[in-house]
């Protein structure tokens, strides 16, 4: 099969209980753009909300999913355990360590992995977060920060980073990400727990930060029970869909069971869960966020596919705004 690359991260899609906490977290503290406010296409009575950089380019959205019921997450193997979020320098580090204390954002020491430095963090539901630092970093361009976020923007976060997968059998989900996916391994770092094996680094497309997947291998920990604060799957990018569509091919090949090709309207998409039971998804660089919303007015209105605009009234009539929000220099009506 003659397959190109997969370019890198384009998102991650994680779990809230709390939409209005999410929204006022992910971009009043975290300066991220919400560049689009929809519904989950496989259950309309849950939300979805993206942050990205300015215009939601591929590589920068993390998503969530509102599930107001959604417990508590235990954590364990099997898991997305940690999304890394890149910033431009190691000096955008102190900034955000500074900015974490005076927030009250729960926090560690800036520390280095893989020769860069990184600082972890956690949102007001445990969701595990890394930011790391682009300054020795080469490989997939970041994107670019909204410049009506609350963050400066030479500190704003410019994409999605390393990928960190625990998993309780490591050569499964290596002879996937290697053998069907076509990443690369190219070392490895020692684990933080005493006694575990060291985290191994894969890597695809033009790689770096943009580009890696850290595999652990955990056999101390039970399977995660997920819930608030979790993450659903990671997405890498495809180029178009056309080669999505050999990918839809490729997958099916290998006897991995998996969605087939599926319309987001935003992009498309193919799903499938590796051995450990990750939920994988492959998802197009286009069309893009500005498909039915200009740059100026991103994530300021509901947006519904074409195929759910026949149910928009239903729909709305069982949404609560959130408060109005002034943002940015300008007034949001969130409707969710």
């Amino acid at each position: 099969m003659n397959l190109k690359p997969l370019k890198g991260q384009h998102h991650v899609s994680a779990i809230t209980a709390n939409a209005k906490k999410n929204y006022e977290f992910y971009t009043k503290t975290l300066g991220l753009r919400l560049v689009k406010k929809s519904i989950n296409q496989d259950d309309t009575s849950v939300y979805h909300l993206f942050y990205a950089d300015e215009r939601g380019n591929p590589g920068t959205d993390l998503t969530f999913f509102e599930i107001p019921h959604a417990g508590h997450t235990y954590k364990g193997t099997n898991s997305i355990s940690l999304t890394a979020l890149r910033v431009k320098t190691d000096d955008s580090l102190s900034y955000w360590k500074k900015r974490f204390e005076e927030l009250g954002v729960d926090h560690d020491d800036i520390s280095h992995h893989t020769g860069r430095s990184t600082l972890r963090f956690r949102d007001f539901e445990g969701q595990r977060l890394m930011l790391v630092s682009d300054e020795t970093n080469e490989g997939v361009p970041g994107g670019k920060p909204w410049d009506k976020s609350p963050v400066p923007v030479e500190h704003g976060v410019v994409g999605l980073g390393p990928i960190t997968l625990t998993v309780a059998r490591g050569e499964n989900t290596a002879a996937v990400l290697k053998d069907v996916l076509g990443f690369k391994e190219t070392g490895s770092f020692p684990s933080d727990i005493e006694g575990q094996a060291d985290i191994r680094v894969f890597e695809t497309g033009e790689g770096g930060t943009g580009g890696e997947v850290y595999l652990e291998e955990r056999n101390d920990l039970p399977a995660e029970r997920p819930g608030r604060g979790s993450v659903h799957h990671v997405a890498f990018r495809v180029e178009d869909e056309t080669e999505l569509q050999k990918w839809v091919n490729w997958i099916t090949e290998n006897r991995l069971p998996n969605s087939g090709f599926v319309e987001r309207y935003y992009f498309r998409s193919l799903y499938f869960r590796e051995p450990n039971g990750i939920l994988f998804e492959l998802a197009t660089d286009g069309p893009g966020f500005e498909t039915d919303e200009d740059f100026a007015t991103l994530g300021q209105n509901l947006s519904l596919p074409p195929y759910f605009e026949a149910q928009r009234e239903s729909i709305e009539a069982k949404l609560k705004p959130l408060d109005t929000k002034e943002y940015g220099g300008q007034f949001l009506e969130t409707y969710l």
